[in-house]
C-alpha cells in the first residue's frame, strides 16, 4: 500500500467519524409528511383518485407523470380530479400527491404584451414571465361597502353602443347573438379604443380555435394595443380543466391592477363554451345533469365569477374591473338556459341580431332588445342628449318599415319619415377596426338626426359621415373640451355642429367641373 492510500484511508475515517459526532449532539431531523393516492379511473379530462382521505376541495394535486388536477367531487374513498394536462400521460395506479395548495397564476405588469395558457404560462417566443407574485384563482367578491357607484364611461368606439347602450366603467355587461354576428368584432373593437384612455385589457378566449386567437392578437398589434394587453387563450384541443379555469385566472390577474388603481377592461369570449367544458366535467365525474344537462351549480359558477367586478373604493385601490362577457345563441334563443343565467347576473345586454346581419347592418346591434342598466349614469352628457331622440326615431321607423312592405300608398310626411329613418340607421353603420371619439359620434349623430343624410344613398352616407368627422376633428375643438369636462350640450352647440356639418356636406351640392 503507497503512502498516498494510507492518508486517504484516515482521511475518510476522520470524516466518518465526525459525521457519526454530529447525528449523537445534532438536533433530530424533522420527519417530512407525503400523502399520496392512486389513480383508480381516468377519462377525458378527468381522473378518480382514492386514498388521499384528507385531500380539500380545490387543492391543486400533482401526478407521478408531471400533470397537474384539481379537486373537485370529495366523496369518501374516491377524489374527482380536473386535469389541466392531457389525459394521455396519466396511467392506473399512478401515484398522486397533495400540495396542500389552490391553483396560483402570475400576477403584474410583466404580462402585459404576452399571449399565456390558463395557468399563466408563456404561450409566445417571449421568454419566461417575471412576474411579482402568484395569486389564487378563487378569490372572494368584495363586499358592497368596498364597491361605489359606477360614474364613469367605458368609451367604446362604435355609435350605436356609447349613445344608446352605453357601458360604465365597472359594469358587466353581456355580448349576446348567434354565430358570425359580430360579437367577437365588438369586443376587438372596444379594446383597441381603450388606446384613447389608460384602462388596460385581458381577452380571454375559452375554447376559441387557434386562428381565431391568432387574428385578434393581430388586430392588437396593428392598433397598437397589445403592449397594454393580456391574451389568455385556452382552446378545444387542450384539456378541459383549463377551458374552466382560464376565466378565473383572467379575474385574478385584472384584481391585481384594479388593486393598484388601475381601470381593467376583460373580455371572456366565450361563456358558452366554459359552460360547456363545465357541464363535460360534471357529467364524466357522473354529477347529477339538471336543465339541458347542466349541473346544478352552472349559475354559481358564472356568478362567483363576475361578482368580482365593479368600481372598487379607494379603500381596496380604487381601481375597477369591467366585464364583456360573450355569450352564444341558437336561432335567437335569448330564453336557453345559459343566456338567461348570465343576463340575470349582469347589468345589461348588447344583443347582435340576425335580421340586422342578413340586411348588411355592422354592428348589428338590436336597439330594442339591447338594454344597459347602469352605463347611462356614466354616460357623458354630450352623447345623453341624443340618445333619448336616436331610440324613438328608429322604433317609429321600423314600425313605418313594416306597415310599408304592403305596398300601401304612402304620404310625404310617411316617406320623408322613412327616409329618416333609414339614414338614421345606416348613419349607426361602422367598419370594423374603426372605432371614432366621443365628438366624432356626435357629429354624425347630430347630422343624421336633423336630416342631413336624407338626400343620399347607403353609398353616399358612407362618405357623408367621413367628411363629417374630418370637419369635426379640424373646426370643433370647442365641443371636444366640453366632452372632456361632461358638461351639456348647450343650444348654440349644437347649431355649431349642424353648421359644421352642412358646411362639409355642401360638396356635394357643388356641381361637376369639366375637365375637357
Amino acid at each position: 500500500m503507497s503512502v498516498l492510500d494510507d492518508v486517504t484511508e484516515q482521511q475518510f475515517e476522520q470524516n466518518f467519524n465526525a459525521w457519526l459526532d454530529s447525528l449523537s449532539t445534532g438536533a433530530t431531523p424533522t420527519p417530512v409528511l407525503t400523502e399520496t393516492g392512486t389513480v383508480t379511473e381516468v377519462a377525458d379530462g378527468v381522473a378518480i383518485v382514492s386514498g388521499l382521505a384528507r385531500a380539500l376541495a380545490d387543492e391543486l394535486l400533482v401526478f407521478a407523470s408531471g400533470v397537474h388536477g384539481i379537486v373537485l367531487d370529495l366523496e369518501p374513498g374516491r377524489l374527482g380530479i380536473i386535469l389541466l394536462g392531457p389525459s394521455e400521460q396519466i396511467h392506473l395506479g399512478e401515484t398522486v400527491y397533495r400540495t396542500r395548495k389552490v391553483v396560483s397564476v402570475p400576477v403584474g405588469s410583466a404580462l402585459l404584451g404576452r399571449v399565456i395558457d390558463a395557468m399563466g404560462r408563456p404561450r409566445d417566443t417571449l421568454g419566461p414571465i417575471d412576474a411579482i407574485a402568484e395569486h389564487p384563482i378563487e378569490a372572494e367578491a368584495p363586499s358592497i361597502l368596498n364597491r361605489t357607484q359606477i360614474f364613469r364611461p367605458l368609451a367604446t368606439g362604435l355609435k350605436a353602443i356609447d349613445a344608446a347602450i352605453p357601458v360604465g366603467l365597472g359594469q358587466r355587461e353581456l355580448i349576446i347573438g348567434d354565430r358570425q354576428t359580430g360579437k367577437t368584432s365588438i369586443a376587438i373593437d372596444t379594446m383597441l379604443n381603450q388606446a384613447r384612455s389608460d384602462v388596460l385589457c385581458i381577452y380571454c378566449a375559452v375554447g376559441q380555435r387557434g386562428d381565431a386567437v391568432a387574428r385578434v392578437i393581430r388586430a392588437l398589434k396593428d392598433g397598437e394595443m397589445l403592449q397594454r394587453c393580456i391574451v389568455m387563450s385556452a382552446g378545444d384541443e387542450e384539456a378541459p380543466g383549463l377551458s374552466y379555469i382560464a376565466p378565473y385566472a383572467a379575474m385574478t390577474m385584472a384584481e391585481y391592477f384594479s388593486a393598484q388603481g388601475q381601470d381593467v377592461l376583460v373580455i371572456f369570449d366565450d361563456m358558452t363554451h366554459h359552460a360547456r367544458s363545465y357541464r363535460e366535467l360534471s357529467l364524466l365525474l357522473r354529477r347529477p345533469p339538471g336543465r339541458e344537462a347542466f349541473p346544478g351549480d352552472i349559475f354559481y359558477v358564472h356568478a362567483r365569477l363576475l361578482e368580482r367586478a365593479g368600481q372598487f373604493g379607494a379603500d381596496i385601490g380604487g381601481g375597477s374591473i369591467t366585464t364583456l362577457p360573450v355569450v352564444e345563441t341558437q336561432a335567437g334563443n335569448l330564453s336557453a338556459y345559459i343566456p338567461t343565467n348570465l343576463i340575470s347576473i349582469t347589468d345589461g345586454q348588447i344583443y347582435l341580431s340576425p335580421q340586422l346581419v342578413r340586411k348588411n347592418q355592422f354592428p348589428a346591434v338590436d336597439l330594442g332588445l339591447s338594454v344597459s342598466r347602469v352605463g347611462s349614469k356614466a354616460q357623458n352628457r354630450t352623447l345623453r342628449g341624443v340618445s333619448g331622440n336616436l331610440r324613438v326615431t328608429l322604433s317609429q321607423f321600423e314600425e313605418l318599415e313594416d306597415f310599408a312592405r304592403f305596398g300601401t300608398r304612402l304620404d310625404d310626411v310617411t316617406r320623408a319619415r322613412l327616409a329618416r329613418g333609414s339614414a338614421v340607421r345606416t348613419a349607426l353603420r361602422q367598419a370594423e377596426r374603426d372605432p371614432m371619439s366621443a365628438l366624432e359620434q356626435l357629429a354624425v349623430l347630430i347630422a343624421a338626426m336633423e336630416g342631413l343624410f336624407d338626400q343620399f344613398n347607403e353609398q353616399k352616407i358612407n362618405d357623408a359621415m367621413r367628411l363629417v368627422r374630418d370637419a369635426a376633428q379640424q373646426q370643433l375643438a370647442v365641443i371636444e373640451q366640453r366632452i372632456i369636462d361632461n358638461q351639456t350640450l348647450q343650444d348654440d352647440d349644437h347649431t355649431l355642429i349642424v353648421n359644421c356639418a352642412q358646411k362639409a356636406l355642401s360638396i356635394f351640392d357643388q356641381p361637376a367641373t369639366n375637365t375637357k
